[in-house]
């Protein structure tokens, strides 16, 4: 069969263009006749009968979870560790994977076992011991074939599985190189019949391609219970984990980590990391108070607006939607009377993290405004709102996490739409909420 080593399509005979992804030459032949294998064989389901059930006759029953001693994990997989359950971690080279994986199975007090095909003994020895962790219960194996690996796992009988990477692993099932869309599915199965039959937890290891998505076939995110996304800046110290899928648990929630010498290092109270502590008070910084998941953090936004000097005007984020930028743009062009279609307009979310809460667009209009100005924005002044096209300052979601979180970092007033005033009780004593309709009432509030 020849399979679409981008998207994992197969086809009986060789194709340019692949119908399923729209990829030109990515069709490999591969073999996939099954031999029969001399030794252990994956573990099967037993062949009980299952008997058709109403929901009533069946007994709910709560998910007892593993507290993997770290509490921004815990959090993105829905309150800990299900037995059972297969999870696979995808990300960049380099952000951060292996680390991560490493420090879990050290820190856990349970019997784990951290199967390694891509470095040695020697080098999981050296970064253990940047991390200062020891563990008598953490064994390491370096091994890519899937045989031998559960022959291990029948000797050591660990209490968690991480398969350090998928792609490098190969089962003697199927006559081809490991890394190829065969051996990927083939190992991800053995490795979920494993977790689904003895409940031991595995966590896989996963690449990406450069489009930023899962390397492998897709039918490998449909297998697993829980997808997770390490992703961030090199650059940066900071690494965002997401939750892509999730059965057991919430797919909003994501947990914030600090690269360090150590290891990472949970960070606990992200918005006081995002907000820079500067002596100054320049134009063009606004301060929002967004949302991720359920959980609330102030973001710095950055905005510079200058004079277009090639002619044509220049549009760049970082970390932004710049279609939403521009449509910002067009909205304080059109509505509210800004002359900025022949200026250059750059904006920054500092801390180098992706944004996608449309609840910042007050804070964005606001740092544009006030870097075309030349005015700054006081400092204990925070933003939450959408922008709607007509210029209205529309309500969003959790405004009372927003102003609780603006609240505890000391912030004396926030702005909120006043459609998020209507109906519910949202006074403070220990901040001024200030509820505005248009951007032109934002703007008069703040530069008069």
């Amino acid at each position: 069969m020849y399979f679409c080593q981008n998207c994992g399509a197969q086809s009986p005979k060789w194709i340019g263009k692949c119908p399923s992804c729209g990829e030109w030459n990515t069709y490999v032949e591969e073999i996939i006749q099954q031999k029969k294998d001399k030794g252990r064989n994956t573990p099967s389901f037993s062949s009980g009968k299952s008997v058709p059930k109403t929901l009533s006759d069946i007994i709910p029953g709560k998910e007892p979870r593993t507290d993997t001693n770290n509490h921004e994990l815990n959090r993105v997989l829905g309150g800990g560790l299900v037995p059972g359950s297969l999870v696979l971690l995808g990300g960049e080279p380099g952000i951060g994977k292996s680390t991560l994986m490493l420090q879990i199975a050290l820190s856990m007090n349970i019997k784990s076992l951290y199967i390694s095909g891509e470095e040695s003994d020697q080098q999981i020895r050296m970064r253990a011991e940047r991390m200062q962790i020891h563990n008598d219960r953490c064994f390491i194996l370096t091994e890519t074939s899937t045989q031998a690996i559960m022959q291990s796992i029948e000797k050591v009988s660990p209490q968690l599985i991480i398969i350090d990477s998928i792609q490098t692993l190969h089962s003697n099932l199927i006559d081809s190189a490991a890394g190829s869309i065969s051996q990927v599915r083939q190992c991800s199965a053995e490795f979920q019949r494993l977790s689904k039959e003895t409940g031991i937890p595995v966590f896989l290891v996963g690449h990406i391609t450069k489009e930023g998505m899962l390397a492998g076939p897709k039918i490998v995110e449909h297998m697993v219970d829980t997808v997770l996304q390490f992703e961030g800046d090199r650059h940066h110290g900071y690494r965002i984990l997401r939750s892509v899928k999730n059965r057991f648990g919430s797919t909003s929630e994501l947990g914030i980590y600090e690269m360090t010498a150590r290891g990472l290092k949970e960070v606990s109270n992200p918005s006081d990391i995002l907000i820079s502590h500067r002596d100054e008070n320049p134009s063009g910084i606004a301060i929002s108070a967004m949302v991720e998941g359920l959980r609330p953090m102030l973001i710095e936004v950055q905005a510079l607006v200058s004079t277009a000097a090639y002619g044509t005007p220049q549009r760049s984020t970082t970390g932004f939607d710049t279609r939403r930028l521009n449509m910002l743009l067009a909205v304080l062009e059109k509505r509210s009377g800004f002359r900025l279609g022949t200026k250059d307009v750059f904006l920054n979310i500092a801390g180098g993290i992706s944004v996608d809460d449309p609840g910042i667009d007050m804070a964005v209009v606001s740092a544009v405004l006030s870097s075309n100005e030349d005015i700054p924005v006081e400092k204990k002044i925070c933003f939450a709102g959408e922008v709607g096209l007509s210029g209205e300052i529309r309500a969003v979601n959790r405004i009372g996490q927003r102003i609780a979180e603006a609240t505890k970092l000391g912030f004396d007033r926030i702005y909120i739409s006043s459609y998020n005033s209507r109906g519910t009780d949202l006074q403070s004593d220990a901040i001024r909420i200030v509820p505005v309709r248009k951007v032109e009432e934002l703007f008069s509030h703040l530069f008069g």
